[in-house]
């Protein structure tokens, strides 16, 4: 007997709550679906259902059957699903929520390939530094620079996000070089609105774990404006390398107190609703980001020492 067979018709049984029902939903003849029902209930050797002229009711046997059939048949389907996504080609307009300067500098540019290889893919490209709800705001997929902690999101790690503190020539010309952590409570430092820590820089190094509450004229809440005022000579900043790397390449900054780092530097995530399938269009497009930004060294951090 086809088990799984006989638990799906089962289960159509008692959610039509009928004989005849369930075989009009199935497609099959009414005398199969009981005699399907029978040899179940003869191969368990218990009954499940009650039957009388009027109305079928669940036994208790029945009862803790159903639930079982629910699960396995849910869990079939969900499979089957998972099989034909595999095969299918990505298509259909992908919904994508990125922050602002990594979509700019990382994302934006490579999306005209990924179009290339999937022709029948549309893409709408969300860029915003603020926080997203994901499953509130409809995204299909994003990328979050964060350590993730909300279970109802799906994270793979795509890269890993280096933070330094640099400034340029000028500005260090004119001011001096900070030497230890305490040196910048002494300097003009550029703060990003949505530090989680506002204000306050932490830092692991040779003296162990130090944070320093620093001072400046200006805020922004964006790493992009903070950049173009760090390489005007104004101030000292602490940006990730995927803002500044190829700054600090052409020497256009200096990264200062190298023997220290950020204790709670992110990681770049690719992220999508738990509980979803993962369709063609979002598994093709987390490839590609691992494809692109994928490893300990991404190319925005070949050449600074890490």
């Amino acid at each position: 007997m086809d088990r799984l067979g006989a638990m799906a018709v089962f289960a159509q049984v008692v959610e039509a709550e009928s004989f005849s029902a369930a075989a009009r939903a199935l497609g099959l003849a009414k005398s199969s679906v009981s005699k399907q029902i029978s040899r179940l209930e003869d191969e368990l050797g218990v009954r499940l259902l009650n039957r009388t002229t009027r109305r079928l009711s669940l036994t208790e046997a029945g009862q803790t059957f159903y639930q079982g059939c629910q699960r396995v048949v849910a869990e079939a389907a969900a499979a089957e699903s998972a099989v034909t996504h595999l095969g299918a080609a990505p298509r259909g307009r992908l919904t994508i929520s990125v922050p602002m300067s990594f979509g700019l500098r990382h994302v934006g540019p490579v999306l005209p390939l990924l179009l290339d290889r999937c022709p029948e893919l549309t893409i709408d490209l969300s860029l915003n530094d603020r926080f997203i709800d994901m499953v509130e705001e409809g995204f299909d997929v994003g990328i979050r620079i964060a350590h993730m902690k909300d279970s109802s999101l799906v994270a793979r790690r795509l890269a890993p996000s280096r933070t330094v503190v640099c400034a340029s020539p000028e500005y260090l010309a004119a001011h001096g070089v900070p030497q230890t952590v305490e040196d910048l409570a002494d300097h003009e430092c550029l703060l990003y609105s949505y530090q989680a820590t506002g204000g306050v820089w932490r830092f692991d190094g040779p003296n162990g774990r130090q944070s320093m509450r620093v001072r400046g004229r200006l805020r922004a809440n964006s790493g992009e404006a903070l950049l173009a005022v760090a390489l005007a000579g104004s101030g000292i900043a602490h940006l990730p390398t995927f803002i500044c790397g190829d700054a600090l390449r052409d020497r256009r900054l200096v990264r200062l107190l190298p023997g220290w780092v950020d204790p709670q530097e992110p990681v770049i995530n690719a992220i999508y609703p738990a509980g979803r399938n993962l369709s063609p269009k979002v598994r093709v497009f987390i490839d590609f980001l691992v494809e692109q930004f994928g490893g300990d060294v991404p190319y925005w951090d070949r050449g600074l020492g890490f």
